[in-house]
């Protein structure tokens, strides 16, 4: 096998990475360097603070976005591109944590995020290479048990989509001797999350809503009436939400001591021949495995398997970011031994302790949502909705998500990187010896 790596990205300000080679869009935004006034601000342009400000554009407020470097800079535009369907856990322990009536609530919006993205693909004209589909691998006869268990319990809560796939029939999504069974779900599916958020900004535009790129904040004035600050200018307005997930840094400990930078990474190989790639993914369905550290792949419509996996807590990059994943997929695909890589990256998405997204306010001007968990392209199209409608005065379902208990990791700063480390040596042991 060689490797071609692009360690340098075409695409100014984003990581080297296929995305940003192959998005639709490469505009530069300004920067801020004024001092103006808006009825919103968001903080992050990524899907959260893209679908917020979306949301509320759509309702009429004028929109402000800063973003620190470019539109879908983070994981919005670095992730494996599923589009999967609920939350980072399943809506039975939702249940167990938080109670049947939260589970009803939670369970009522959790198709929510797949059918905003597919509605404003189709209203706005976004060209993201939308696939509809999805296959949930699984290694062992007891994770093909726990799928079902999630099934039948998915179905009491209106998601009729899914159907367990048995070992004679996983060839029809997969081509791979690894795997007992799986699940698919047909409300599943992929696109290229780039251009999806970069479409989306546009729709923003479209609708007054003003983006300035390379506008880092540096600080928050929280009041009646707050004001955002970045190095060159500064923006007042009625209300704030905050959405840098992984990316926000220190500019509000009270909530990013809440939540740990993860890093995952990605990687394309060559375009394959056509033949090759549709045997290996005959159905043209993502793919994630039922492992705690999962691995997930899928197909690109330039014929190109994308695949990825690993974690690395605290946000840093591994040594190596084919050696990390690599051999996974040639343990999933050992012909591919000899199959060039042209990209690898990594991104970083934002996890907090109970894997639950965190939202809340901060003050009454002053809202906020990040926490996604490893879950988070359908997860922050529906809560970025949920703040826009927050924000206009229909809090319900965000009064919903507000209510949950979030709690700082164990240790905090200096001892939250090795104790989840730890856990995660252990889940990952479970998975190796199946138990």
């Amino acid at each position: 096998m060689t490797e071609h790596l692009s360690s340098v990205s075409t695409n100014p300000g984003h990581a080297a990475s296929w995305y940003a080679a192959s998005a639709n869009d490469q505009q530069v935004r300004p920067s801020l360097d004024a001092n103006i006034e808006t009825d919103i601000c968001v903080i992050g342009a990524g899907y959260t603070g893209i679908s917020a400000g979306l949301e509320l554009a759509e309702r009429g407020y004028r929109v402000v976005v800063l973003e620190a470097m470019r539109v879908g800079f983070g994981a919005s535009g670095r992730n494996g591109g599923q589009i999967v369907n609920g939350y980072s856990r399943d809506l039975e322990t939702i249940a167990k944590r938080y109670g049947p009536a939260k589970a009803v609530e939670l369970g009522k919006m959790s198709l929510e995020g797949g059918n905003i993205i597919r509605e404003r693909i189709a209203k706005y004209k976004i060209n993201c290479d939308l696939r509809h589909g999805g296959f949930f691998a699984a290694f062992t006869d007891k994770q093909i048990r726990e799928m079902d268990h999630v099934r039948q319990h998915w179905e009491k809560h209106g998601h009729t989509g899914l159907e367990m796939v048995s070992k004679a029939e996983v060839g029809k999504y997969v081509k791979s001797d690894v795997y007992a069974g799986g699940m698919i779900d047909k409300l599943g599916g992929h696109i290229h999350p780039l251009n999806l958020v970069l479409g989306e900004a546009r729709a923003l535009e479209s609708l007054g809503g003003v983006i300035y790129e390379n506008s880092r904040v540096i600080a928050v004035d929280q009041g009646a009436k707050p004001v955002v600050r970045t190095q060159s200018g500064s923006v007042d307005c009625k209300f704030v939400l905050v959405c840098g997930n992984a990316y926000l840094g220190n500019l509000l400990p009270a909530i990013g001591d809440r939540m740990m930078p993860v890093s995952t990474q990605v990687m394309a190989t060559e375009p394959l021949p056509k033949e090759l790639i549709e045997s290996l993914l005959p159905a043209d369905y993502c793919v994630e495995d039922a492992n705690y550290v999962l691995d997930y792949y899928r197909r690109t419509t330039d014929n190109r398997l994308l695949y990825g996996g690993g974690i690395v807590y605290g946000g840093h990059d591994p040594r190596t970011l084919t050696g990390k994943i690599r051999p996974n997929m040639l343990k999933t695909f050992p012909e591919l031994a000899n199959v060039r890589i042209d990209y690898a990256w990594s991104g970083n998405f934002a996890l907090t302790l109970s894997r639950i997204p965190h939202m809340g306010r901060l003050s009454p001007t002053v809202y906020f949502s990040h926490g996604d968990s490893g879950h988070g392209v359908t997860t922050t199209h529906l809560l970025g909705k949920v703040l826009g409608e927050a924000i206009a005065g229909q809090a319900e379902r965000f009064d919903v998500w507000s209510s949950l208990p979030n709690f700082p990791f164990p240790g905090g700063k200096l001892f939250r990187v090795p104790l989840t480390a730890l856990g995660a040596w252990y889940y990952g042991l479970r998975d190796k010896l199946g138990i």
